[in-house]
């Protein structure tokens, strides 16, 4: 099968370090492609942001030409955009931050998110609540790192570190890596945490793996349906 990992923002390394994480959770049998926004921010942090990348991805999805794919992930972790791609696309569509949270789920009662900077963090708590795994979630913690600072290991680990902390305290029993960013870092500090830290990346490609294996598709009765055929202008249309 093929898989394509949408990256949220316009960073071509970021895309190559996720889709490194992708393939190493990917079974033999799955193709792994990345696909990096030609337009958009070159992190994703805030509203604004989220709400350009999100339409930045969506038209990625809808000028791709590339070989034909089984799924889709995607790898922003609380950005917008995942229901809009469900609609345009036939295959199953899975957003790293309920992948996560997911997975969490069953790992301990409840589960605390790790990111970059405070403000992604309302953010983020909206997004678990509206794929429904929000209650289990014992707090989001920002570490204080913008998405672009992740590239310094050793800063990006004594931050996740004192963040996971306060997490813990908060009850969290199983921690996610808040940015797809940050893929890796569980191998790093789960040892030296003694809790069960989910990456996003390889949850929701094994997610994708085992809905595509099983035959199921995204339902396209009611909220997900085909978008209505109507005139729709693209901003590079447009120009």
């Amino acid at each position: 099968m093929r898989i394509v990992v949408t990256n949220c923002n316009t960073t071509q390394e970021m895309t190559e370090e996720i889709v490194r994480g992708a393939r190493a959770a990917a079974g033999p049998g799955t193709a792994v492609t990345g696909l990096t926004p030609g337009w958009g921010p070159e992190s994703a942090e805030g509203w604004l942001d989220s709400y350009l990348s999100a339409a930045a991805v969506i038209d990625l999805l809808r000028t791709y030409e590339g070989p034909a794919y089984d799924a889709v992930v995607m790898a922003g972790f609380g950005e917008h955009g995942r229901e809009g791609v469900r609609e345009l696309v036939d295959v199953p569509v899975v957003d790293i931050t309920e992948a996560a949270a997911h997975l969490a789920c069953l790992l301990g009662r409840r589960y605390g998110v790790v990111t970059t900077l405070e403000r992604s963090c309302g953010q983020i708590e909206d997004s678990l609540e509206l794929a429904g795994v929000g209650r289990n979630c014992a707090a989001v913690v920002g570490t204080g790192l913008n998405v672009l600072d992740l590239a310094d290991a050793a800063r990006t680990e004594e931050a996740f570190l004192a963040a996971a902390e306060r997490a813990r305290r908060a009850g969290a029993e199983v921690l996610v890596l808040g940015c797809a960013g940050m893929t890796g870092l569980q191998r790093v500090v789960g040892e030296k945490l003694g809790l069960p830290v989910v990456d996003g990346v390889g949850a929701a490609v094994k997610l994708a793996e085992s809905l595509v294996a099983l035959g199921l598709r995204t339902s396209k009765v009611g909220s997900y349906a085909r978008p209505l055929p109507k005139g729709r202008v693209w901003g590079r249309e447009a120009e």
